[in-house]
């Protein structure tokens, strides 16, 4: 005997368009009891200068370099680079199997404040705009390269992200390649935007904003909802309302808007567990290989790895590894979650 199929209940799959891909949900699975792997909260209380810190202001970096005695945003290549702005003469060897080549770039750290202390939740919108500026001028000017064919600015935030430093910053891969998950989105935009003439994240977002289940804030040129297909327990996404392709067509007040709409979507994430709460975060954009996207959809993914607590995390292990990703909480619930939480954080109330 069947029952009635219920989203709330029972375990379904949902479709990603943007990679052409599913995910498995299975709700039913967040009643089970918690005896795995708990992380170890950080909440010390950080000073806005620390010394031994590479990236404040005026202290010197492994390699011996000496930060200026910067206000705001300070931006450097990292010493550490994963890519190398180097020319080197290289013969392909055509492979079936063993296909390599050189792959070249620029990597650069984007410090947010002179203030140790802050995470973006915590700073003024004031001074998240001047992020966004640096972000719209790092862009322009790393994509004027010709062997640059993609700008890739993300942040990763807290330590079970793998962020070696608390000091606010970010960073900025720029390559001559398209990397692999941008090239999958990018064909799922031109394949509906071939097909239609339109965005395909316009029309998703008018969508959203029509059922009203997944949208966690909103303001006059920005969305922040939880997608339909999504991945980790709290991931979410900004959208811009009008078609931009890139952050070079944003304009001023659009600039004040996203730096307001990333405030307190992250101030939500912190006060979810009343911790700073740790996630990958990144913009997709169209690339700066010199072609016309029309196909682009300037949005903003937030990747957070907390599920129950500030103590357990979401693991993407064997099944997620080998056949699918899959999450318990839907992302209607987790997307009531976030909706219902304030904008003010929480060690700024009484």
């Amino acid at each position: 005997m069947s029952s009635a199929f219920d989203s709330k209940q029972h375990p379904h799959r949902r479709y990603n368009p943007l990679l052409d891909e599913w995910i498995l949900v299975s709700p039913q699975r967040a009643k089970r009891p918690w005896q795995g792997q708990t992380e170890k909260p950080i909440e010390e209380k950080l000073p806005r200068y620390d010394p031994e810190c590479y990236l404040c202001s005026g202290n010197v970096r492994v390699n011996g370099q000496r930060n200026p005695d910067y206000k705001g945003v300070y931006v450097f290549d990292n010493d550490f680079g994963s890519l190398l702005n180097e020319k080197v003469e290289f013969s392909e060897d055509h492979s079936d199997f063993f296909s390599l080549r050189p792959e070249r770039g620029i990597n650069r750290v984007i410090c947010f404040s002179e203030n140790h202390s802050l995470t973006l939740p915590e700073m003024e919108v004031k001074d998240i705009k001047k992020v966004v500026d640096t972000w719209q001028q790092q862009y322009e000017e790393l994509g004027a390269e010709d062997f640059i064919n993609h700008v890739q600015i993300f942040e990763n935030k807290g330590q079970v992200m793998g962020c070696s430093n608390p000091h606010p910053h970010g960073q900025i891969w720029a390559q001559s390649s398209i990397p692999s998950a941008v090239v999958r989105t990018q064909e799922n935009l031109r394949f509906y935007f071939d097909k239609t003439g339109r965005s395909l994240l316009e029309d998703y977002l008018k969508k959203e904003l029509e059922a009203g289940k997944r949208i966690i804030l909103e303001n006059e040129s920005f969305v922040a909802l939880v997608p339909f297909w999504a991945v980790w327990p709290y991931e979410t996404m900004i959208i811009s309302k009008r078609k931009i392709n890139n952050i070079l067509q944003f304009s001023e007040d659009e600039k004040i808007l996203f730096a307001e709409i990333i405030k307190d979507l992250t101030t939500k994430y912190d006060n979810l567990f009343e911790t700073s709460f740790p996630y990958s975060a990144g913009i997709h954009q169209s690339p700066t290989d010199g072609l016309e996207h029309p196909e682009w959809h300037f949005h903003m993914h937030f990747y957070p790895p907390l599920l129950r607590s500030a103590e357990v995390k979401k693991f993407m292990v064997g099944y997620e590894m080998l056949a699918e990703a899959q999450r318990d909480v839907t992302p209607e619930q987790s997307a009531e979650i976030l909706k219902n939480l304030s904008t003010i954080h929480y060690k700024l109330r009484d």
